[in-house]
């Protein structure tokens, strides 16, 4: 499967450590969950950009993807200096943005 244009340009966002970039892959009121840790709407999307994300240096790479419903379930291939290895991010998509990103 093709991957959509705002994963594509979420994972290309990280990669080149653009927060401005991640931010706007998100709707205003975007919901992020990274492992049971919520983060809601631009400020909480941020800060976990800042401890968990860019702020550790994370490289993504999309492994594959499979769309179950309107889900976009992604496993990406991640190193730097927080989490290393391979997990799972479900995208839920509202037209070009990302409405929610469920990490686990």
């Amino acid at each position: 499967m093709t991957t959509p244009d705002p994963i594509r340009r979420f994972v290309e966002a990280t990669n080149a450590g653009d927060t401005e970039a991640i931010l706007d892959t998100f709707t205003e009121k975007a919901f992020l969950s990274d492992w049971g840790r919520d983060f809601h709407g631009r400020d909480g999307i941020a800060q976990w950009n800042r401890s968990d994300n860019i702020g550790v240096q994370s490289n993504l790479r999309i492994v594959n993807v499979v769309q179950r419903d309107s889900v976009y379930h992604t496993r990406v291939a991640v190193t730097g200096n927080g989490f290393n290895g391979e997990g799972d991010m479900a995208f839920t998509l509202d037209g070009d943005r990302i409405a929610s990103l469920v990490i686990s």
